[in-house]
């Protein structure tokens, strides 16, 4: 048996039990004696432990006295060893004590020494300036620019030992007029090299001016060379293109800059040890130089209207930028050193004085934009529709404006683009208020005009006028779901162009401009070019103001005066449509206090008639089915789903309100029914306490007439006036019990119709 398991730190018991029988395969008898075997080998063993266990204790106590002698003389060897080193210390402070004097003394000399070697070094160093100021004509003669490097070279160390002369600055200054000498002398194989690119020559040079200490003068000469090359090339495609517009050849001149960066990366790789900075530099001080320059260029060719030209020139340079961007990314992983970003400054800086102005510019066009579109007609069918056009033309402007807006700033304009919104907003809804005020007034002076000629048209039989005003209400809806839609999609992308550019909401108390030097620290200035932070602090503090608002109350708006704006031409647009439907209603009514059925008696036989005989009189039937058509006409725009109109009616409140704590009413047909019906009841009140004088007979007549009124109300759900109930009730009581009812109906009512009434007392 295996005991070498049992010694394992993981043994598991029911492991090694199932090990045990898992190779046997017998009968369950077979395995109990096997079990009982198992049992009593173990025994054994557990006894042959016990006997170790117990042979190794008396060798242990055996062999105790012994390690306890040991260690006691361990621990007297330590004693005497602490004894001692306490010794050597005590000597060493006494040697220390003893030599300190020499030691200074030592130090002294040393430095002595150092100071003479110093010396010593100077005065060879001197002697080896004068060894080299003697044979420098003499190297100059030669006209090798490897010896003379060498030469200066020497002469430069020599220098370096000597700061401490008199006469430093002289000899700086001499040395600078050999490297001078020297670089005046090899300019023209410098130019050739570099013109023709032999990589040989340029590198000679470029190790030539490492060592003399005048590599960016070296590289002044690469970028003259081929600065000069690509100067020709714009002014003769200029010259080629001459009367064509700038966005039509500009590409052209920014592929070529694309193709020379890919050109000559290559080749400076090989030649200077900071190529991606020599390219960048180059690149930089030729957009610089350009002649005529390119800000020169946009501002002709932004002459007229200048957006749309300004926007097409700026995704010419987009793509310029971003074409280098991905060849910086081919060769540098790093794009946040101070020459990119002076890169990208050199290549935006001729469009900021204009992204500076876009808020102006953009209002602008906009405004020109909004003159071409119609609103106005005489004719309300047509006006109408010119105005439920103009919903969609004016937010296809809005949508233009932001994608702009986007383009041209990458939403950092953002603040300009609100305010050109509301510019346009405003002048939209003056246009859309000025057609409403003119299809009234034309409204008005038709129906001055029937009244003049004694045309009688039945009531309601021009419905189709009403039907078109509700659907300059609905425009008005569709004005309020596409302004509050725009508002977040303007508020998305001045979000997205904040996070884009790493801006921080704070508090308005807190707002300062980023300061260019943190600015230019950005990971990658193709990307986050910042022209607010670098130009216009304002604007940029007015944006990050905006910013921090939307940040910390999702719920405002940018646009809000925009929906103030809308909401006005939704209420004057109810306006119209409620009075196209109760002028009709008014005209009608206006007739009641001098019909003169109010002061005939009817006859002897009229006046034994019971109230409940006498039919209500034509004019009051006339509003009475006036009113009950006006569902007919509404179900064209409620029959469907109208959020559009329902929208609008939610804004645009009607005349005539509901009392307070009256139920609400759910469909539009009903806000309309109940306007129309309150205010139809309360002119005919009014109309009625104009009524001079009332005959019996006329008394009974009107309280059929106020009945028959009050059914029609209520059979659309709408409950009747308390006004007309009390008329009518004072209309059906004796005079002798007016005293009664004081209190409980307006003395107003009591006193009109007891005046009414006051001829049939007799």
């Amino acid at each position: 048996m295996d005991f070498s398991k049992f010694l394992d730190d993981n043994f598991d018991v029911k492991d090694w039990v199932n090990a045990a029988f898992k190779a046997q395969k017998d009968s369950p008898e077979q395995k109990d004696a096997q079990a009982a075997t198992l049992v009593m080998k173990l025994q054994l063993f557990i006894q042959e432990v016990n006997n170790s266990l117990e042979e190794i204790s008396q060798q242990a106590l055996q062999n105790l006295p012994r390690v306890l002698r040991d260690v006691e003389a361990v621990k007297q060897e330590a004693l005497f060893l602490k004894e001692q080193m306490q010794l050597v210390k005590a000597d060493i402070k006494k040697v220390e004590e003893d030599t300190s004097h020499s030691m200074k003394m030592l130090l002294e000399v040393d430095a002595v020494k150092s100071k003479m070697k110093a010396a010593s070094n100077a005065l060879q160093e001197a002697d080896n300036w004068t060894t080299l100021m003697a044979d420098v004509e003499e190297v100059f003669q030669s006209q090798d620019p490897d010896l003379i490097a060498n030469k200066l070279i020497a002469m430069q160390h020599s220098l370096s030992m000597l700061a401490h002369c008199g006469d430093y600055n002289e000899r700086c200054q001499h040395l600078e007029t050999l490297k001078n000498r020297l670089e005046a002398m090899v300019s023209p194989q410098i130019v050739a090299a570099f013109t023709t690119h032999s990589l040989e020559q340029a590198q000679q040079y470029v190790k030539i001016f490492s060592d003399i200490e005048r590599l960016p003068q070296l590289r002044n000469y690469y970028h003259r060379c081929h600065k000069g090359t690509l100067q020709a090339q714009w002014q003769q495609l200029q010259e080629d293109n001459q009367g064509q517009p700038l966005v039509d050849w500009l590409p052209s001149f920014t592929d070529t800059l694309v193709s020379i960066w890919h050109k000559e990366i290559k080749w400076c790789e090989q030649v200077f040890p900071d190529p991606v900075e020599v390219v960048c530099e180059l690149l930089t001080q030729t957009i610089k130089n350009l002649q005529p320059s390119l800000p020169a260029l946009i501002d002709t060719a932004l002459q007229g209207n200048p957006l749309p030209a300004l926007l097409e020139i700026r995704q010419i340079l987009q793509r310029f930028l971003k074409s280098l961007e991905n060849a910086a990314h081919a060769v540098t992983e790093s794009l946040g050193e101070q020459h990119f970003f002076e890169l990208v400054q050199a290549v935006s800086a001729p469009l900021i004085p204009h992204l500076l102005l876009y808020g102006q510019l953009e209002e602008e066009h906009l405004l020109q934009e909004l003159s071409g579109i119609q609103m106005e007609k005489k004719d309300l069918i047509d006006c109408a529709q010119l105005l439920s056009d103009s919903v969609g033309k004016i937010f296809k402007l809005s949508n233009e404006a932001l994608e702009r807006c986007t383009l041209l700033t990458d939403g950092l304009g953002s603040c300009g683009l609100q305010n050109a919104l509301k510019s346009l907003f405003h002048a939209y809804c003056d246009r859309f208020v000025a057609a409403l005020d003119n299809l009234a007034l034309i409204h008005e002076q038709e129906t001055s005009r029937a009244e003049a000629t004694h045309i009688e048209g039945a009531l309601g039989e021009d419905w189709s006028k009403f039907q078109h005003a509700l659907k300059i209400i609905q425009a008005c809806g569709d004005l309020i779901l596409q302004c509050e839609e725009f508002d977040l999609h303007l508020s998305s992308t001045l979000l997205h162009a904040a996070t884009t550019h790493n801006i921080q909401p704070m508090s308005p108390t807190a707002l300062a401009p980023m300061s260019p030097k943190s600015y230019r620290s950005t990971p990658n200035p193709f990307k986050e070019f910042n022209y607010l932070s670098e130009q216009d602090s304002r604007q940029y503090a007015k944006f990050v103001e905006l910013y921090s608002l939307l940040s910390q109350d999702e719920s405002s708006s940018l646009l809000q005066s925009a929906m103030d704006e809308i909401a006005r031409v939704n209420e004057l647009s109810h306006r119209l449509a409620f009075g196209i439907v109760f002028n009709q209603l008014n005209k009608q009514l206006s007739q009641v206090p001098t019909m003169e059925v109010w002061t005939s008696e009817g006859g002897m036989l009229s006046a034994e008639l019971p109230t409940f005989s006498l039919s209500p009189q034509e004019y009051i039937t006339k509003i009475g089915q006036y009113v009950m058509t006006l569902p007919q006409q509404l179900e064209p725009f409620t029959s469907q789903e109208n959020p559009m109109l329902d929208k609008a009616m939610e804004t645009g409140k009607l005349p005539y309100p509901p009392e307070p704590g009256s139920p609400e009413v759910e469909h539009l047909a009903d806000h309309w029914l109940g306007s129309v019906a309150r205010g139809t009841m309360h002119s005919y009140v009014e109309a009625i306490l104009k009524i001079p004088e009332l005959s019996a007979h006329a008394t009974r007549q009107l309280g059929t007439d106020i009945d028959y009124l009050c059914n029609v109300v209520e059979a659309l759900e709408i409950s009747a006036s308390p006004s007309l109930r009390h008329i009518e009730k004072l209309l059906k009581i004796p005079l002798s019990e007016y005293g009664e009812v004081r209190g409980t109906i307006p003395d107003r009512f009591v006193h009109a119709i007891g005046a009414m009434r006051s001829n049939q007392e007799s």
